[in-house]
């Protein structure tokens, strides 16, 4: 067994007799040597494009040998001789000798003549000092190198392994075991050991030979049939094969290392950017949604009808009950993920995210913030619209009423005074005329109010742009022409009759008492009946007990109407005795009025009837009220416990939130329990929604016994649960912080307990001047932008600092501190902010230079990295994931295909775009 030594400056010296012992041994082993040195130089050359047929001719120009030094050292070697001659060929081994004496390696008896002679044991010398020095010095295990390390190796890897003892680098492998538990050891899915016997090591060998050559890229450098042939197989061709394998697994166990490192980074970023595309799509949501109600809410156009305004509110109470509130849980998780992903995104030392134009976190605020704007008044405005379209309703009832009253008496009127039954009538007809006419005249004269009325009332209609006004406004101008044309008329006949006057006689007064007292008095009784039909709208208990004092007041007046009504019939009924007692040829009835007993009696008979229904109506309407104040009182009672009990819950988290009780787990456990208490309470809301319901159906506009409404209500619970929910996010990313930066208890205490001091208003912020004060309560140094921040500052230091400056921080480094807190500019500090950047400050993460050497190990050191190589090492999607965001690599060395490594390193931490 050859032994290997080193000389006084720690360079690979082999003995100098080992070569010319060697030349002795059996030939058996050249055979072995040749065989196993050429394959492996091949396997590098192969690198470069060429090979070697046979190895003591194919470097006799030295050639070949310099360019096999140039792939395995990685270096340059100095410009070879191109001639033919003798001279030029021992000049490039030279060279080739030269390099190989430079790295530390002394040859003995090695001249160039005998390699450009061809003598095969030289060149065979040669080839395993190279072989030594590059392949098989550089290995360690444990404290061992070279021909022990990598025997050692072999021993640790096969130790499991039943019938395989390595104690040497020769006829330990001769059964072939050794070859096939190596490769099981490291890919045990490419041989079935268990299927192998130690008495078939032709089976054995040619099997390890055919995988290495398959799978792991190793050329076959050794024959089965001369290892088995062999006594004691070559020991330098079996070393030399054994290297490759140790090359290759250690090679791939580097690459397995730096593929992990790289997939945890990839992961880490594909997480990041998934949250970002669910942010901006929810966001996108959220707005687009917004953008289409908001238009809805601020559409004005009014309906003509209550039906239709009330089916609006109707669609509004939808919107409130069934459409925002998810919108709001919505948003509320909007400000929960951006907060993580933050958090997530310096957390692994990436940039802060920015989202697109126009979706921010304060745009979507803003947004809402219209909408609820849109959404108060939207209220409001059909609260008064409904209000409109009543008052309208009742107006146009009684305009009908009225007008419709008025017509009928209105009838038949023209054609009367426009008869001239006055030119053939006797006196006592003639002056039966004239009184009747004076009657009509005293009846024109009382229907002028409700003429003047009507008018009022089509102006009021007009004034409030009630819907139908042309049909108001065209039946009020027919009612006021003909009004006028029975004014012109009246006045015609009056002067006919009194022209005629002269020429008659009396006329019998009772007639004419009769007509003046009935006619004023049926006029009463139609007041009367129109008052006691004519509908009301009350929205309070007063005002409906001040309706029923004024029927009261007109109940009262009935006996003194009965006492006038029973004198006018008794002024009929002396009338009828007269004409029986004096047997007067009266033709038909009453020539001074149309009223007479029977419609006066129907009348007051009505007037009677529609008493009691006035009394029934204003009691039922007296019973509503009632229960529209037990409504509201109902409502009150409740909202006046909810509305405080809401405040101080939001008082109670606002503490929670500052105050320093226990770990950051306490905590979270006591505001968790804090949440389940809160929404153990929406039962209670719920019940409230139910009674504001009653009351709107109701159509119940104020509440005189609170100062909450149900959207108060509604607008603190939604904060409330907003805030505990952002609360508890908070607390959750501390959690995260600390653990990830592994901060102490007691320094998120101090950090909290300065936050809170310079946190005067208790807003769970600071401004830009009470964060640059914390900073400087905590030692920070920030006054001289040059000097190093180590986190501390002593006494003398903080003193001189504070008087130098005036509590006045260096700009550009406070700048920089808040660009980092506060990436969006809102000119405030947050908890979490501070926690981050004091974490940042204190801990160390993993950085681009680490990523950029974790892909030069991938790419054999190159500068640049392939594609295959991508997909060999890492998953399939992060290799597809690198492939499709790697820029093409420019640098001289290239090849086709080559992908730049180096600025998708820094690329994943912001320092470049990808």
């Amino acid at each position: 067994m050859d032994q290997d030594q080193y000389d006084g400056d720690g360079n690979y010296m082999p003995q100098e007799d080992d070569w010319d012992r060697d030349l002795l041994l059996d030939p058996a082993w050249e055979k072995q040597q040749r065989k196993t040195f050429t394959a492996w130089c091949n396997s590098h050359l192969r690198k470069a494009g060429t090979q070697i047929e046979n190895i003591e001719e194919d470097f006799r120009d030295g050639l070949k040998l310099m360019l096999l030094l140039e792939v395995i050292s990685g270096e340059r070697l100095a410009k070879p001789e191109r001639g033919k001659m003798r001279v030029h060929k021992i000049s490039n081994v030279n060279k080739a000798l030269d390099f190989i004496a430079s790295k530390g390696v002394k040859l003995v008896s090695i001249g160039a003549e005998e390699i450009v002679d061809g003598n095969a044991k030289m060149t065979l010398g040669m080839i395993w000092t190279i072989i030594l020095r590059f392949a098989i010095q550089d290995i360690s295990v444990e404290e061992t190198s070279a021909k022990e390390g990598l025997l050692l190796w072999c021993q640790r890897k096969t130790a499991p392994y039943k019938n395989v003892n390595i104690q040497n680098f020769h006829i330990s492998w001769k059964d072939g075991l050794g070859f096939c538990a190596l490769i099981h050891r490291h890919r045990p899915e490419l041989i079935d050991y268990g299927k192998l016997r130690k008495d078939d090591p032709m089976t054995n060998l040619n099997t390890a030979f055919d995988v290495a050559e398959k799978y792991l890229d190793i050329p076959k450098m050794l024959d089965a049939e001369d290892i088995i042939s062999t006594l004691r197989p070559d020991e330098k061709a079996v070393m030399t094969y054994v290297s490759c394998y140790y090359h290759a697994f250690s090679g791939k166990q580097k690459a397995e290392t730096a593929a992990n490192r790289i997939c945890k980074v990839l992961a880490v970023n594909q997480e990041n950017e998934q949250l970002m595309e669910d942010y901006e799509k929810l966001a996108t949501d959220l707005l687009e949604w917004i953008r289409r109600t908001i238009p809805w809410l601020e559409n004005r156009l009014p309906e003509n009808t209550m039906q239709a305004m009330q089916q609006k509110l109707e669609d509004f109470r939808d919107y409130r009950r069934l459409h925002k509130p998810p919108k709001v849980q919505e948003k509320c998780q909007l400000e929960i993920n951006f907060n993580t992903l933050q958090t997530k995104l310096r957390l692994s030392n990436r940039p802060a995210f920015m989202p697109s134009e126009g979706k921010m976190v304060s745009d979507i605020n803003n947004a809402w913030g219209n909408l609820e704007g849109a959404e108060k008044g939207y209220e409001e405005w059909l609260l008064n619209e409904i209000r409109r379209l009543e008052r309208l309703d009742h107006l146009a009832e009684k305009f009908r009423q009225k007008a419709a009253i008025h017509e009928a008496w209105t009838e038949g009127k023209e054609e009367m005074l426009q008869k001239r039954d006055y030119e053939t009538a006797s006196l006592s007809e003639i002056k039966a005329l004239l009184k009747k006419h004076e009657a009509f005249e005293s009846d024109l004269a009382a229907h002028q109010d409700r003429v003047e009325q009507i008018a009022a009332i089509a102006q009021e209609l007009n004034e409030l742009d009630y819907y139908d006004s042309p049909s108001v406004n065209a039946r009020c101008q027919r009612i006021c022409d003909q009004w006028d044309a029975l004014g012109a008329l009246t006045q015609k006949r009056s002067e006919a009759l009194q022209r005629t006057e002269k020429l008659l006689e009396t006329i019998d007064q009772l007639y004419l008492e009769f007509a003046k007292r009935a006619a004023p008095f049926n006029n009463w009784m139609e007041g009367a009946m129109e008052d006691l039909q004519d509908t009301f709208i009350v929205h309070t208990i007063e005002e409906i007990q001040g309706l029923s004092t004024a029927h009261e007041q007109f109940k009262a007046t009935l006996p003194e109407a009965d006492k006038e009504r029973q004198a006018i019939l008794g002024i009929h009924n002396e009338i009828a005795k007269i004409v029986q007692t004096y047997h007067v040829n009266m033709a038909g009835t009453n020539p001074y009025t149309t009223i007479n007993p029977q419609e006066i009696n129907a009348k007051w008979d009505k007037v009677r009837q529609l008493v009691p229904q006035r009394d029934q109506a204003l009691i039922e309407e007296h019973a509503r009220q009632q229960n529209n104040e037990r409504l509201r009182r109902q409502f009150a009672n409740q909202a006046n416990v909810i509305g405080p009990w809401i405040q101080t819950k939001m008082e109670e988290i606002g503490r929670i939130s500052i105050e320093m009780h226990g770990t950051l787990e306490d905590q979270l456990t006591h505001l968790r329990q804090y949440e389940k208490s809160i929404v153990n309470y929406k039962p209670k809301i719920d019940q409230l929604e139910g009674d504001h319901q009653l009351i709107q159906e109701a159509l119940i506009f104020d509440n005189k016994h609170t100062n909450y409404t149900m959207e108060h209500i509604r607008v603190g619970w939604e904060q409330l649960l907003t805030t505990i929910a952002r609360t508890i996010n908070e607390i959750e990313n501390q959690i995260l912080t600390r653990d990830a930066k592994g901060i102490s208890q007691e320094q998120l205490n101090e950090f909290r307990a300065s936050f809170n001091h310079f946190d005067r208003d208790h807003s769970g912020t600071l401004g830009a001047e009470e964060f640059k004060a914390c900073l400087i309560s905590l030692g920070f140094d920030i006054a001289n932008d040059a000097q190093k921040r180590s986190g501390i500052m002593d006494a003398e230091d903080f003193k001189t600092c504070l008087i130098s400056i005036g509590y006045n921080l260096g700009e550009n480094e406070f700048s920089r501190i808040m660009s980092i807190v506060d990436p969006n500019r809102m000119g405030i500090v947050t908890f979490q902010a501070f926690i981050d950047f004091m974490s940042r400050e204190t801990a160390d993460t993993d950085t681009a230079d680490q990523v950029m050497a974790s892909f030069k190990v991938l790419a054999g050191d190159k500068n640049y990295i392939l594609a295959d190589e991508l997909r060999r090492e890492l998953p399939p999607d992060q290799a597809e994931y690198c492939i499709a965001r790697m820029a093409p690599y420019t640098g001289p060395d290239g090849v086709p295909g080559a992908l730049d490594y180096m600025s998708f390193s820094t690329a994943l931490y912001g320092e470049s775009d990808l």
